[in-house]
């Protein structure tokens, strides 16, 4: 069992994962979002808690049971974008709005198809990176 100091520190690392995930998956490292990375810290946010708080406590607090739903809307939306635009006659990966016109705007955020496809990519690997965690919580209990 973990100490308090530990288990309060863990708890608050949870939330300041979240944010940092979001905000690296709108803006990246440039101008564009990186869903990778973002899935990849929001990910460690939910292992710490794994860690410090145990399988039980962490599964009756956290969604964690939604995990293989998100990493298969994420790669049904990573999908959508790279060959959605093919049935329209552009090649795969295409994004819209096209270079040169216009985004609509959401604060600094451009969107555009580039934003889904970082969040797909988001959903999966968070996804996949909670059911690996949550499975290898679970694989010294009995079947």
């Amino acid at each position: 069992m973990t100490g308090l100091l530990t288990r309060s520190v863990v708890r608050l690392l949870l939330p300041a994962a979240l944010v940092t995930a979001a905000a690296i998956l709108v803006k990246g490292y440039g101008d564009t979002g990186d869903g990778f990375a973002a899935g990849v810290i929001a990910g460690i946010g939910v292992l710490l808690q794994y860690a410090a708080f145990g399988t039980r406590t962490v599964e009756r607090l956290l969604p964690v049971h939604l995990a293989s739903r998100a990493a298969v809307l994420g790669l049904a939306l990573v999908l959508a974008v790279a060959f959605g635009p093919c049935l329209a006659g552009h090649p795969p990966l295409t994004h819209f709005p096209q270079p040169g016109s216009e985004p609509i705007h959401l604060g600094a955020l451009a969107l555009h198809t580039a934003v889904l496809f970082d969040l797909g990519i988001f959903l999966v690997v968070l996804g996949f990176a909670v059911r690996v965690v949550s499975a290898v919580a679970h694989a010294g209990e009995p079947a």
